[in-house]
């Protein structure tokens, strides 16, 4: 095996994707924890699904399903970032549509991000662990380090 390590120092913006799940809202917190103890910053990363925003689709109109996921979209980012800002730790966050392993693989690149802190899995449950978890797949294809919290 080579020489490879996580070197918590050189962390300075942590990705923390969060669906509003108990799962997510854990990882946050110990994505908050970390940040505080090496200094880094949070980015908040909510995923408007593209698969669910087409199932709420067919039941009413499109345009109000997607203001609608939005809104708790940003209802679970800023509860993860009330918990930064009263632990001290600076955050900010991001709101995108679209499949949620791409969306957080593309932003985590996009923004230099140096660790994901993820849960294991969220609002979809163990069901879908059938057809593989967002965070399988962000772990197959983030260019840096993804810390999965159980």
């Amino acid at each position: 095996m080579g020489n490879l390590s996580l070197d918590f120092k050189n962390i300075r913006t942590i990705l923390v994707p969060t669906d509003g799940s108990e799962h997510s809202f854990r990882a946050a917190e110990y994505a908050i924890s970390v940040a505080k103890m090496v200094g880094a910053n949070i980015l908040v990363v909510f995923v408007v699904d593209e698969v669910v925003l087409d199932q709420i689709g067919k039941i009413t109109e499109r345009e109000i399903a997607t203001r609608q996921l939005n809104e708790s979209g940003k209802s679970h980012v800023n509860y993860v970032i009330a918990g930064a800002d009263k632990a001290g730790v600076k955050a900010s966050s991001v709101i995108a549509e679209g499949r949620p392993f791409e969306r957080i693989v593309h932003i985590a690149k996009e923004s230099n991000i140096d660790l994901i802190v993820m849960g294991t899995y969220g609002r979809r449950g163990a069901e879908r662990i059938l057809i593989g978890s967002v965070a399988e797949r962000v772990i197959e294809y983030a260019s840096c380090p993804v810390l999965v919290v159980k």
